[in-house]
């Protein structure tokens, strides 16, 4: 009998359980560890941060619906992880022995790379906000309610070092269509700040015709935008900006005033998964091979935005690969699928499939992207716009919701994304 341990539980970590429950006889046990006692969908926190969702919509609680599964389940931060040993050590003082180790933790924010950036609740310094939590949704949505009683300029990218652009994108014009409702959009100046070194880059080097389609949107909606940009330090109602050129030589300085800001933070691993010796690199990122597995550890797999990618170029502000939910459903299907192998007296041959594809809402109109590999060059490289994305995205926050309720496990892009976009020849 194997004791497969789950360390995390987002989009990666839970349909990771519900796949490894169906493929492994029941004798062998699963248990699900998160810092939190609750699953939260965070494609869908940039609407809780314009008050489009309440909290209750896109959480859930974890246990009840792992316990139906015969899923255990531990709501308590890991603190150390002893990999010689196969044990975990809980907040709090318990161990947790395992057999195999699926790390799923996702990032953590680190917004002390920049001095004042971050909300209160991080220790960032309390003058930026994020949308990569709920917490940090809903703090937030308490400051724009006082903000649209008195409304003034906004600032809305990402840090220096940062990989998740898209959420950057959808929040800014998530906002701008939210304010247009209002009526209050010409009281409200809207920068882009990106460490991106053009609109659309993405931290892919652009997909399709993103730079030109993301530039237009822009300029609908009155947006200006400051690319390149090394932000160093942020003030209460101040945020100070290095433009830098292609070369990476200083082109413009600025200082950006706001009253609100929503800065993508940098990510870097964990702090129980970047202290453990050999597994990851410098950024805590977890080094794996192409079956998912620890290149230090045989019984360590991991997924999601934990693992260490490559920047698909070098970029005169440093900016890190997305890792898409596309992608990350693929990771962990070949990490189930590996140890199930595994435990059968199988070789584990399954590969997960780095392909970027994504939709994302705009507010009234939405975009959807694919990136055939992820990293350049590409066999497809296609970005369209349209209202049935914006569509799509609400449907599909639906269908994902369902599956972590009933533990469907099966692959929900594969099942809706994919046939959504009418692409599916074009993975095989």
């Amino acid at each position: 009998m194997a004791h497969i341990v789950i360390m995390g539980a987002g989009i990666g970590g839970l349909p990771a359980a519900y796949e490894l429950r169906e493929l492994l006889d029941a004798q062998h046990r699963i248990t699900v560890v998160n810092a939190t006692d609750y699953f939260q969908f965070v494609p869908s926190n940039p609407w809780l941060a314009v008050g489009w969702r309440q909290r209750e919509q896109i959480t859930l609680p974890i246990e009840p619906y792992l316990t139906r599964k015969g899923i255990a389940f531990v709501g308590r931060p890991v603190t150390v992880i002893d990999a010689p040993a196969n044990r975990l050590t809980l907040d709090g003082g318990e161990q947790l022995s395992y057999d195999y180790l699926v790390i799923t933790t996702g990032p953590k924010l680190s917004f002390s790379e920049v001095p004042g950036a971050g909300p209160v609740a991080s220790g960032g310094g309390g003058f930026t906000h994020s949308v990569c939590s709920v917490d940090h949704a809903q703090a937030f949505f308490a400051d724009y309610e006082k903000f649209l009683e008195n409304p003034g300029p906004v600032v809305v990218g990402a840090m220096p070092g940062a990989s998740c652009f898209g959420p950057a994108y959808e929040f800014a014009f998530i906002l701008d269509t939210d304010l247009r409702r209002r009526k209050l959009r010409s009281k409200v100046p809207i920068t882009f700040v990106t460490s991106e070194p053009y609109i659309g880059h993405m931290g892919l080097g652009g997909v399709g015709d993103s730079k030109s389609m993301l530039e237009s949107e822009l300029r609908s909606r009155d947006m200006k935008w400051i690319t390149n940009a090394r932000t160093s330090r942020v003030e209460d109602g101040r945020m100070f900006v290095t433009q830098l050129d292609d070369l990476g030589q200083v082109y413009k300085e600025y200082e950006v005033g706001f009253k609100l800001a929503m800065m993508l933070p940098a990510f870097k691993g964990v702090d129980a998964v970047a202290a453990v010796p050999g597994l990851c690199n410098p950024r805590g990122f977890v080094l794996i091979d192409e079956f998912q597995r620890s290149k230090a550890y045989r019984n360590i797999f991991s997924a999601g935005v934990c693992v260490a990618i490559p920047p698909v170029e070098v970029t005169p502000v440093p900016t890190g690969t997305p890792k898409t939910g596309y992608m990350i459903e693929s990771m962990v299907g070949a990490i189930a699928h590996n140890i199930a192998d595994e435990l059968a007296g199988k070789p584990a041959l399954a590969q997960g499939t780095w392909n970027a594809i994504c939709l994302a809402d705009m507010g009234d109109t939405g975009a959807a992207f694919v990136a055939l590999p992820q990293i350049p060059p590409r066999n497809v490289n296609w970005f369209k716009k349209g209202k049935w994305v914006h569509l799509a995205k609400i449907a599909f926050e639906k269908y994902f919701m369902r599956k972590i309720k009933t533990g469907n496990s099966e692959p929900v892009y594969e099942k809706y994304v994919l046939k959504l976009l009418g692409i599916a020849r074009l993975t095989k």
